[in-house]
This record gives C-alpha cells, structure tokens and sequence, in this order.
C-alpha cells in the first residue's frame, strides 16, 4: 500500500483538522517523502530538504555540482513520489526556444483537405521541469523559461497558454569552467529562489552508493502527496505567522550584503561589487516558513531565517577582484554577515524621556551670605522628593511676545522702568 493510500495525502487538506494536526500532518508527510526518496538517493539530506522547501514555497531552485552527484536522479525521484508530471530537457549549444515551448505546425484533415495550424507543447508543460546543465546553451533559449518561471505561462504566435499548476523549473549546472557554456545572466538567476550546492559524499555513503549501483535491486517510489495537497500546503505555507523580528533580520541580512549601503560591514565593501535585491528578503521569509511548517513548527525562528540565507544569497551577490584574489568565495561572506548582524531581540528598548532635575542657582542673600550646602544624607535614609518648582522659575515657563515683562528685582544701585 502507498503512502498515499494510508491516508497522507487526503488528510492533509482536510479543512475539519485544527492547525496543530495540519502541521503535524505535514511534518509527517516531510518524513514519508524523504523516506521514499532515501529509497534510491543515497546521503544528500541537506539537498532534498532545500529542494522540498523551494517546492513548498512555490519557487524554482538550480542546484550546482560537479557531474555524478544524483542531481538529475534526486529530481526525477521526487516527481514520482510527489506524483507529478515530470520533464527533462537536456540543455545544448544548438537548442532553440521552440524546442521547450513548443511550435505550431501546418496540419491538414484527412476528410476535407484543410489545412491549419496546430500547436504542439514542448516539454515545459508539465509540473516538474528538468533543466539538465542549463548553462549548456544560449541566453536567448535560457530566456524562454523567463515567463513559464515568473508568469506561469507561455506565449507562442501571439497566443498565451496558462501551465498546470504546480510547476517548478529544477535546473542543473556544472561548477567547472569549460568551453561550450553560457553563465546564465544575473536577471535569469534572480528569478530562482534557492542556489542549492551539492558536496562529495561522505566515505561511507559513496561505499553504499557502489554497494547499491552495482547490483540488480530495483526499488518502487510510492506517492506521498498529490498536486493538490501541495497547492493547499504552498497556501498554508504563506499564512504560517513570521514576527516583525524575523522580517527586520531578514531585511538586515540581505542590506548588508550591499557595499553601497552606508551602513554595509567594511569587509562587504571590500569584497562585493553588488548586492541582494528586495526579492532576497522576500524568499528568505518564504523558505523561513517552509521550513518550519516542514518540521512541525508553528512560526518562524531564527534558526529557519539562518538556514535559508545561505541558498537564497548565494546567486544574488558578487565578488569582485579583491575577493578574487584573496580567494575570499560568496559562502565565506554570507558567514562573516552572518556573524556581524545581530539576531533580534524579543522586545525594544523604549527611550523615556526623564526630565531634567538639575538643581536651579539661588540668588545669595541680601546680607551677602554665603548658602549653606544641603546636609549629606545619611546612611540607609530615603532620600525626599524634590521640592515642587518656583512659580516664577523660567524653565517651567517661557514668556512670548504678548506676555507682560517679569518684575524687575530692586537693587541698591538700580532704578525701576
């Protein structure tokens, strides 16, 4: 029996549960995907948890590796425990823009002999897009997945066809310089929410991944949610509560990365040419709050906006020639921000305005005496309150032009007006 038979994926969009069993339900069903996945992908946790967590906040993820890392796998394996529709398109020099939309073509009747144009739908319809080593072909066919990513559409011949919801665009790419590739440009790489970098596996698990690779064992992913339980949990993810605390650490994060900022850590300046935009902070919330739904919490933490940082900032800022040649990389910035900007604090420090006691200058006395100073007070005592102000005192009362003149003090030497 599937996961999806026991009673998963009903259950989760269920409208009768109270918020604490939908995010258990969720939690649970977190649990269940990552142990069909393990089913064939080997280690890589970290990966799959940033992948599912792009997929729950509605974005688009490109994950960076050198080949023979699972990257295509991992994607092919969660669209069949997911249960979606999946497509790969395998990225080269000669692609052309039709060969992922698709094109219309001259067909006739076979009964009248008309013709007419049809059109046929590339493989960018469908829930899960594979971008095989998309820096493998021109900008101009990298472009053509600009508005299936940010409309969720795609426009051929003047005619606009809306794509099946979900949809996601999974695109690979290959960290080592070779000849026949094309950086995507920066604008194509804002429009990806995570950058997820994958590492070399531990000793251990590249021992299980020749024990598994090298022998005839065949093992079946079951569903664990279908396309509708993840558009409801992508709707419950954008109402899952973030503070004002979060959202100003969020923001504080992603100012920082700016060397144009006055306020920007020296070392940003030193070593960044440009910084993050508004729409850094934006996927910071989000995934902050898939996350956490992700693993059974109700709101975010600062643990959830630290994790994410490092995916979400990592494409969206740049080196320049210092950091090159210090060998200083974009990961070793985000963790020196990181270090430099503070975590919020529950509750402000609220400035009350104490006014001012400073004791006023009393004319001496007539007989030319000098005033006594005030006794100390002794130990242990209460001190008294001050007494109330002089009527006549200027810092109680300042006169305005219409107001009559103060009385004049009589002197020994001086005359009245």
């Amino acid at each position: 029996m599937s996961s999806a038979q026991q009673g998963v994926s009903p259950a989760v969009a269920s409208p009768q549960l109270s918020p604490e069993e939908i995010v258990q339900r969720v939690a649970k069903a977190r649990e269940l995907l990552l142990q069909e996945v393990h089913k064939v992908i080997i280690g890589q946790d970290e990966m799959i948890e940033q992948m599912l967590i792009c997929i729950f906040a509605r974005g688009h993820c490109l994950t960076i590796g050198v080949p023979g890392l699972a990257k295509t796998l991992t994607v092919s394996t969660l669209a069949k425990a997911l249960h979606l529709k999946f497509s790969r398109i395998q990225f080269t020099p000669d692609l052309m823009p039709s060969d992922i939309t698709g094109t219309e073509i001259i067909d006739q009747d076979p009964t009248t002999g008309q013709r007419y144009f049809r059109f046929v739908k590339g493989p960018v319809f469908a829930n899960i897009v594979l971008a095989d080593e998309i820096n493998r072909t021109p900008p101009k066919t990298q472009a053509a997945l600009l508005q299936a990513m940010q409309e969720y559409e795609v426009t051929v011949a003047g005619k606009t066809y809306s794509l099946e919801q979900p949809f996601f665009v999974m695109a690979t790419q290959n960290p080592i310089e070779q000849e026949g590739t094309y950086p995507l440009p920066e604008a194509q790489l804002d429009r990806f929410m995570l950058s997820i970098h994958i590492g070399y596996p531990s000793r251990d698990e590249e021992r299980e991944i020749v024990m598994t690779t090298t022998q005839p064992m065949r093992k079946d992913i079951n569903p664990v949610l279908s396309g509708k339980d993840i558009l409801w949990i992508q709707h419950l993810v954008r109402q899952v509560p973030a503070s004002q605390h979060m959202v100003d650490y969020a923001v504080d994060l992603v100012r920082a990365t700016r060397p144009k900022d006055p306020a920007a850590p020296d070392f940003v300046k030193n070593y960044l040419a440009w910084g993050a935009g508004p729409r850094a902070a934006q996927n910071i919330i989000l995934t902050a709050k898939a996350r956490a739904i992700l693993h059974g919490r109700y709101a975010v933490n600062a643990e959830d906006i630290r994790a994410t940082v490092f995916p979400v900032l990592r494409h969206r800022i740049f080196t320049n020639f210092n950091a090159d040649a210090e060998g200083i990389d974009v990961d070793q910035i985000i963790e020196r921000i990181l270090n430099t900007v503070p975590e919020p604090t529950y509750g402000e420090q609220i400035s009350v305005r104490v006014p001012s006691r400073k004791p006023v200058a009393k004319e001496a006395p007539r007989s030319g005496g000098a005033v006594p100073p005030p006794p100390p007070p002794s130990v242990g005592a209460v001190e008294p309150p001050p007494p109330p102000p002089v009527q006549a005192e200027p810092e109680v009362e300042i006169a305005g032009p219409s107001a009559a003149p103060p009385p004049v003090r009589k002197s020994s030497g001086g005359k009245g007006p």
